[in-house]
């Protein structure tokens, strides 16, 4: 606002003298004349010479702020967008459902429509994608599923929605929902200016005033305590000065404002400190801006916040520890009520609105995961950056973008399921636990759930609260179990296309009698769960039932080494030594490996490194014969048919897939749909042993995962894995694993890879012939 002057181009009404000459003025009153000419030149040089010392200074700030804002505000910040939101007809949702769906995605209600809104209309809603986007795509939903869907103008079977803004984060871990001008309601701006700078939009980036009033209050209480400094004096603080108080900063910092307030409009400022400003910490972020704010301690998107709430962040500037509302809910009260009356004073509320707004207790959305999306693969993101990708060429503070591989609904779907299933899992521990034992540590749990295709993280979930712990127990080495038994079986399939002297098929026979295995001089004796003892049974049977020594025995019988030689093979580490052991999941690996690893059965035998961020990858390489992993797909599905995890089938999931249990200290569970990969860890930090299998605690967690996953319209289609050529099948005797006669009483179907085939009838089942009892 232009300062106001007097005008002086009209005489005051009344008699008028001419001046007086100087040479007719008295002799007392012509020393004054002189002295004040004097007075009046010594001001002017000395302004000029003020002028000529500050002019340099002045320069120089002015082209550190410059050079700072070439680079934009945010030099270090990027805008993490999730994967694009997907609807398909025939998904399973409700109203409330996909509305929370696209909130989650960051659009709003309004009746008005626009960008990133939706509203309902016809019977359905109408959703307004973006910016480019004219024509809103109408959703029909009936009967709890969606019905139908429209775009522009015509019906279509799916529909994708664009990446909704997960976050904006910096290299040292600072989060921001950035907002426009246009964004910010006018009661949090309000709120701001009455709490941090009622002058903002009038003063010219310095306080004159307040300054005098700040230095009056300092220098008759003799303290330099009381605070002066405007929004932009604030934001040019954040941006590029250190938060001390000698005299030296402080003119600095009125130069740069000086110069920043000539080149940005208020709006521009005020917008700036509103995505700068820092609000607290949540977890191992610091929050910056209201935006995330908003988010973190209501819930909410900004826009949606009340006058009281809109105070409550107002009041945080000032002492953002001490006032936080998730410890210090009297403090932040109080805090808040003292930015409302400053709001009822410069008259932007009205006593009515104060009197409410004070009445209303403080409500925050909880100190937990419930705005902080998909923390643990934030930090998998910012970790897979370098170096800081170019930011588009739309403007000086524009900043760049990361297309992320998150499908929020998912990561939703993985956090309510594993938060189920550990709610079940301390049920039973607590039911084992023996009167007056004093509660232990809670145990933890992980997710990890990819595109077996193309290796794209979708859902990730390092632990059960992440504020509590940063922990990513997704990358924590732990021994697998069972798990890990398929690389036993996919090295001895293998046997058929490596051309090895003993071939072994999914119909060779292997008996878990138990034995005794010597290496290295040192005996090792392996035992089943809960000492069960199966005979003799197919090489099908034995991964089913996770029989114990039949796998050592088969890892034995195909080389120790072998076994090694393909774990590597699949991606997992070099730290897994050939013994007996190996066979049963002894040696350390992360979800994330056994993730990777799964790849290569879903996709035919070509692996995939799992990726944070889209079109990242190297590609798949192929490390199995596709016969092989064809064999074993079908191997794992049988597991889930009649072995250990036949309760994801009782559970009521039904797609086409497989998988496989694993139970050490902890418990496990790997299993794959064609579309979708998912790896469950349970287990304590601290190593002690969970006892508790993986079929009971981390089976149902993947189970429940898989089942909301099924509802989705890019996950529902899982089909038949397709076989590969070279495959054939061939009616066995279950007992013998040769070609079935007439006699045998339990014969299948089984598959082979050509040429590895039995030939031979079985034997054991001939006329008059007594055969021993399998016990299959």
């Amino acid at each position: 606002m232009p300062y106001l002057t007097p005008d002086l181009t009209t005489e005051p009404a009344g008699e008028t003298l001419p001046p007086e000459p100087l040479s007719g003025l008295t002799p007392a009153r012509r020393p004054f004349i002189r002295w004040l000419t004097i007075a009046g030149i010594a001001l002017a040089a000395l302004f000029v010479l003020a002028l000529a010392v500050t002019a340099p200074f002045y320069i120089h700030f002015a082209r550190v702020i410059d050079r700072r804002l070439q680079t934009g505000a945010f030099p270090d910040s990027i805008d993490i967008y999730a994967a694009p939101l997907r609807l398909a007809v025939g998904d399973s949702a409700d109203a409330p459902e996909l509305t929370g769906e696209l909130r989650a995605a960051g659009y709003h209600d309004s009746a008005a429509g626009g960008p990133g809104t939706w509203r309902a209309a016809n019977g359905g809603l109408e959703i307004f994608p973006g910016e480019g986007s004219r024509a809103p795509l109408g959703v029909f939903i009936a009967s709890g599923h969606i019905s139908r869907l429209r775009a522009n103008g015509a019906d279509t079977r799916e529909a994708s929605l664009a990446s909704p803004l997960i976050t904006t984060l910096s290299a040292n871990k600072e989060k921001r929902l950035m907002l426009a001008f246009a964004a910010i309601p006018p009661v949090l701006v309000h709120a701001v200016v009455s709490a941090e700078d009622k002058r903002f939009f009038s003063h010219g980036g310095v306080d004159l005033p307040r300054i005098a009033k700040a230095a009056w209050i300092d220098f008759r209480d003799g303290r330099k305590e009381e605070g002066a400094s405007t929004l932009t004096m604030q934001l040019v603080r954040g941006l590029s000065l250190d938060p001390d108080k000698r005299w030296k900063r402080k003119i600095a910092e009125v130069l740069m404002t000086i110069h920043l307030e000539h080149q940005w409009s208020k709006e521009k400022i005020f917008e700036t400190y509103v995505n700068q400003v820092y609000l607290g910490r949540q977890a191992d972020y610091s929050v910056h801006g209201f935006g995330a704010g908003a988010r973190m301690f209501f819930g909410k998107d900004l826009k949606d916040i009340s006058l009281a709430e809109a105070a409550l962040l107002a009041g945080l500037v000032q002492r953002p520890s001490y006032f936080n509302p998730f410890r210090y809910p009297a403090r932040a009260r109080e805090r808040r009520d003292v930015v409302l009356a400053m709001m009822r004073e410069n008259r932007y509320i009205s006593t009515p609105e104060y009197d409410s707004a004070r009445a209303e207790p403080v409500r925050v959305a909880g100190d937990s995961l419930s705005e902080a999306r998909a923390p643990w693969f934030l930090d998998f993101v910012l970790d897979q950056l370098p170096d800081r990708p170019a930011a588009p060429e739309s403007g000086e503070s524009a900043i760049p973008a990361v297309h992320s591989t998150i499908d929020l609904s998912l990561q939703g779907a993985a956090e309510e399921s594993l938060r189920a299933g550990m709610a079940d899992v301390d049920t039973i521990l607590a039911k084992r636990a023996k009167p007056g034992d004093k509660p232990g540590p809670r145990p933890e749990a992980a997710l990890i759930a990819l595109d077996p295709r193309t290796g794209e993280i979708k859902a990730l979930v390092g632990g059960r609260d992440y504020n509590r712990s940063q922990l990513d127990r997704i990358f924590a080495k732990r021994p697998p179990g069972s798990v890990f038994k398929p690389f036993v079986y996919a090295a001895a399939l293998d046997t058929a296309v490596s051309g090895a002297a003993r071939v072994y098929t999914p119909a060779s026979i292997v008996d878990d009698a138990p034995t005794t295995f010597w290496f290295g001089g040192k005996p090792y004796q392996p035992a089943n769960f809960r000492g069960e003892h199966f005979g003799s049974m197919t090489l099908r049977q034995a991964l089913a039932h996770s029989d114990n020594v039949a796998a050592v025995k088969v890892a034995q019988g195909v080389g120790f080494d072998a076994v090694v030689r393909m774990a590597r093979r699949m991606g997992l580490n070099d730290q897994i030594d050939a013994t007996p052991a190996v066979a049963l999941g002894a040696y350390q690996v992360t979800p994330f490996e056994i993730a990777a690893a799964y790849t290569a059965f879903a996709e035919g035998g070509r692996r995939v490194k799992p990726i944070g961020i889209a079109n990242t990858g190297s590609g798949p390489a192929q490390v199995l014969d596709p016969r092989t992993a064809w064999l074993m797909v079908s191997m794992l599905e049988e597991v889930m048919r009649t072995g250990t995890a036949a309760g994801v089938r009782s559970r009521g999931f039904t797609l086409p897939a497989g998988g496989k249990t694993g139970t050490s200290h902890d418990g496990w569970f790997a299993g794959f749909t064609s579309e979708l990969l998912c790896v469950v860890w349970v287990g304590f930090d601290d190593y002690r042993d969970l006892n508790l299998e993986g079929a009971r605690s981390a089976l149902p967690i993947w189970t429940e995962f898989m089942k909301r996953a099924a509802k989705m319209g890019a996950y529902r289609n899982a089909k038949e894995f397709p076989s590969p050529g070279g495959i054939v099948q061939a009616r066995i005797c279950t007992a013998s694993g040769k070609l079935a006669g007439d006699q045998c009483p339990d014969t299948r179907g089984e598959y082979f890879i050509s040429g590895s085939e039995p030939t031979e009838k079985c034997d054991l089942h001939q006329a008059g012939v007594a055969p021993e009892d399998p016990q299959p």
